[in-house]
């Protein structure tokens, strides 16, 4: 008998009224039951975050964006199919809500519209598909990374240096920004150099064809992809050249290290080929000089021994460097 009251005690204590919404008794059993469902779907997307987590990883990287965008659609219906039962596991009408609705409402409207905004935002994001997780993206303002999650307020980036960057979704998709791997297709790059007046153009080319084939990530020539040479400027006091070649998908996301690297190997193509790299010159011509003009000015200047002897950086040498193209080996260890 003793069990049998303290079972109906315990009933008695689950049965009892907490509070009243819309004239809906709320009891601890039902706010326990509430509660227990909200657990249950926070815990069922947080498995699902997992196995999207661990799909991503054993797929190609075509189909990553295509699970990623599965999961956070699973995540969100499980959290507001939670939600909804456990609402309704209260008792509570969802009419009878309409006066917390009508707040919620005014507290939208006075400080909750970002938050609000940034999420519808970032469903368009992923039903629009313009930016994937695994793109390469710029913003206006400069920064830039790749995109590894798009969540309901934020979107976040990793620089190459793999630092965190939280966007804003709306700020992605009200501002102008550059996707450099959309389709999962790579890009052409134009590497600027420089070389001095007189130097032999299809030696600078012949190094730097050169060049971009020493570097590992360097796509091979076919149809659509072929490194080329681009004499673009005639400067002050060089030929401005462009060193134009189409690099794999992995460096066009490390675009500090893959410049590096083809710089690297240009300086080592140019020197091997004996062609100067200029430097800032300027000439200047003296009228006179203690007192004398000519030859007499140049023989004053000298002390009369006939020479100038002009001293000067040593512009090029014949052998390229030794050293290891450290940007180069840092994209093929990263890809």
């Amino acid at each position: 008998m003793g069990k049998v009251e303290t079972l109906t005690g315990a009933d008695q204590l689950l049965d009892r009224s907490v509070m009243a919404i819309g004239g809906t008794q709320i009891t601890l059993g039902t706010i326990i039951a509430a509660v227990v469902i909200l657990v249950l779907a926070i815990f069922a997307s947080w498995v699902v975050h997992l196995v999207v987590g661990r799909a991503q990883k054993r797929v190609g990287d075509a189909h990553i964006p295509l699970i990623y965008i599965g999961g956070q659609i699973a995540r969100y219906i499980i959290v507001f199919a939670g939600i909804s039962i456990a609402i309704s596991t209260l008792g509570v009408d969802l009419s009878a809500l309409s006066l917390f609705a009508g707040a919620l409402g005014v507290g939208i409207g006075l400080g909750l519209q970002d938050i609000v905004k940034n999420f519808v935002c970032g469903i368009i994001l992923l039903f629009d598909r313009s930016i994937e997780v695994g793109d390469y993206i710029e913003l206006e303002d400069g920064s830039a990374g790749a995109v590894v999650s798009i969540g309901p307020r934020a979107t976040t980036l990793v620089t190459t240096d793999n630092v965190d960057v939280m966007v804003p979704n709306a700020n992605l998709l009200n501002g102008k920004l550059t996707n450099w791997t959309r389709n999962r297709a790579t890009r052409r790059v134009h590497v600027p150099f420089s070389v001095a007046y007189g130097s032999d153009k299809e030696k600078v080319r012949e190094a730097a064809i050169e060049a971009a084939r020493s570097v590992p990530f360097s796509m091979p020539d076919d149809g659509s992809h072929k490194t080329q040479v681009w004499l673009t400027k005639f400067g002050d006091s060089s030929l401005d050249f462009e060193l134009v070649v189409w690099p794999t998908l992995d460096a066009v996301k490390r675009p500090g290290s893959m410049m590096a690297a083809y710089c690297w190997a240009l300086d080592d193509a140019l020197r091997k080929y004996g062609i100067e790299i200029p430097f800032p010159q300027r000439d200047v011509r003296v009228r006179s000089f203690f007192g004398a003009e000519g030859e007499e000015a140049m023989r004053a200047f000298n002390n009369g021994n006939g020479s100038v002897v002009v001293d000067r950086p040593d512009a090029q040498t014949s052998e390229p460097s030794a050293a290891p193209n450290d940007a180069a080996e840092d994209i093929v260890r990263e890809g």
